[in-house]
């Protein structure tokens, strides 16, 4: 069955399709295009219309345009429509309306990527699920997603972000959900609000699109907590909250071994463990949540935790792995932790937690002792206190078990200048400098976490490390 018809893509959009066609998913990028696509030609950085023939060039069933595009044929498999962006919206909401998918919106100052593919491994072993790609989580991905989802989904997780207030809102009632998530409030965006309540009360907007009957689940450990649940109350939703002071879900012990966490929770006076394969308390925070939104969608409990662990990190997000630095002396490794997609001072916190929690083996390195190193990059939109938050990660609890911290970027120098001597690492003002000296600042034995703001490129630091080793040994009784 088609995802869209040109006759129902222009019964959504109210535009006008230049001949039948019928499309399998919708793209907005050709670099990543399928056969069988509709093409959506927003314009960004460029006019997606300078690419439209290539996109049917490559396949793509029609495009979504505003006009016919220089080089294109007029009698082309098009969906002209007044504004494009304005069409994909149409479309997303003519994918919401005709499906009948208990919906769970994710938002979150930290973690709620994270927390959306946990919730899309709960859900796809109870139903046929559909859930945000990537980060696409904004403006336009939003609709995106609502427009590629299939009609007979039966769950969704939908990811909401922002970078300015009142963006959550209309987005949060494109999606529609029948519980809506905030994973946790924190110091992000500070440069365009101003203060963390404010942040909360954007996060909150979330819930102003709720079914009738919807329910909101809301971190009770947060300082801003009662700002979540404030709003809720005021537009009726049921609130269920999370955390270690939380009545509904409340996270017990956790224990973080190797790259493993294990957790006790408490919910209606049952006991229950978890896990997640990948160590970090905010993990545990962030699966407690996704197995109390997964519930409140109807979601089997026992087997949302089965599968909660089964979950792994992606890239960039806390994934975790041994580069073999020779390979003849295959006990010569050092573990790699990715955290370079992003960075605030909470996400940072956390992930420094992690590390420290780590163990480092000694008598393999030149060195002689393992340790445990941190290269973090600069944290962008943090407003006029910027420089007293990098400053302070210095006297982070974790701090005291990290053994070297490497600095890029002239707002972390504000932390490299606080560390005690002996844990100062090298500063570098961009990540190319520091990439250079890689193969000297790390050891077989270390564990070394890295983490940055997205536009550090702390991702090359990453794929320097990696270049270091070679693929892990086969043992002798695999196959070749």
């Amino acid at each position: 069955m088609s995802l869209w018809t040109s006759e129902a893509a222009a019964e959504a959009t109210g535009g006008k399709a230049k001949t039948a066609w019928a499309c399998n998913g919708v793209s907005i990028d050709t670099r990543t295009i399928e056969q069988g696509d509709l093409f959506v030609a927003l314009t960004a950085a460029r006019d997606g219309h300078e690419f439209v023939a290539q996109a049917l060039g490559k396949g793509a069933a029609a495009a979504l345009v505003s006009h016919v595009p220089d080089g294109v044929s007029p009698d082309a498999p098009l969906l002209i429509v007044d504004d494009v962006l304005e069409g994909l919206e149409a479309l997303g909401n003519a994918g919401r309306a005709r499906t009948d998918a208990r919906v769970v919106a994710v938002t979150g100052s930290v973690g709620k990527t994270s927390t959306k593919e946990m919730l899309r491994a709960i859900l796809e072993g109870q139903g046929r699920t559909h859930a945000s790609v990537a980060s696409y989580n904004n403006h336009w991905g939003v609709p995106l997603t609502l427009a590629r989802m299939p009609q007979d989904t039966e769950f969704a997780v939908i990811e909401i972000g922002m970078n300015h207030p009142g963006e959550i809102s209309p987005l949060a009632k494109m999606a529609r959900p029948h519980v809506a998530l905030v994973t946790t409030v924190a110091a992000v965006h500070l440069e365009a609000f101003e203060s963390v309540e404010g942040i909360a009360q954007e996060k909150a907007a979330v819930f102003d699109g709720l079914e009738p009957g919807g329910i909101a689940i809301v971190n009770a450990d947060i300082e801003t907590a009662d700002v979540l649940r404030t709003h809720a109350e005021n537009l009726s939703a049921e609130i269920q909250d999370f955390g270690a002071t939380a009545k509904d879900w409340r996270l017990g012990d956790v224990k973080l071994t190797g790259n493993v966490t294990v957790a006790r929770a408490i919910h209606g006076g049952d006991l229950a463990m978890f896990k997640v394969q990948s160590a970090g308390r905010h993990f545990a925070m962030n699966g407690l949540g996704a197995l109390a939104s997964a519930e409140a969608l109807g979601a089997d409990l026992a087997l949302s935790v089965a599968a909660l662990g089964r979950w792994t990190p992606f890239v960039g997000r806390g994934a975790r792995e041994t580069i073999y630095l020779d390979p003849v002396e295959t006990e010569r490794t050092l573990e790699l932790i990715d955290e370079a997609y992003n960075a605030n001072p909470t996400s940072l916190g956390a992930a420094l937690e992690v590390l420290a929690a780590a163990e480092p083996t000694d008598g393999v390195g030149r060195i002689g002792k393992g340790r445990r190193i941190a290269f973090v990059g600069d944290m962008k939109e943090l407003g006029p206190q910027e420089v007293d938050m990098h400053a302070e990660l210095a006297s982070h609890p974790a701090m005291s078990d990290i053994d070297v911290v490497h600095c890029v970027g002239p707002l972390m120098q504000h932390l490299h200048a606080a560390l005690p001597e002996e844990k100062q690492g090298q500063w570098a003002e961009t990540t190319a400098e520091i990439v250079s000296d890689v193969r000297k600042l790390v050891d077989a034995g270390d564990v070394v976490m890295i983490k940055g703001s997205l536009s550090m490129a702390l991702s090359k630091v990453v794929d320097a490390i990696r270049k270091l080793g070679h693929p892990a040994p086969q043992s002798k009784n695999e196959d070749a």
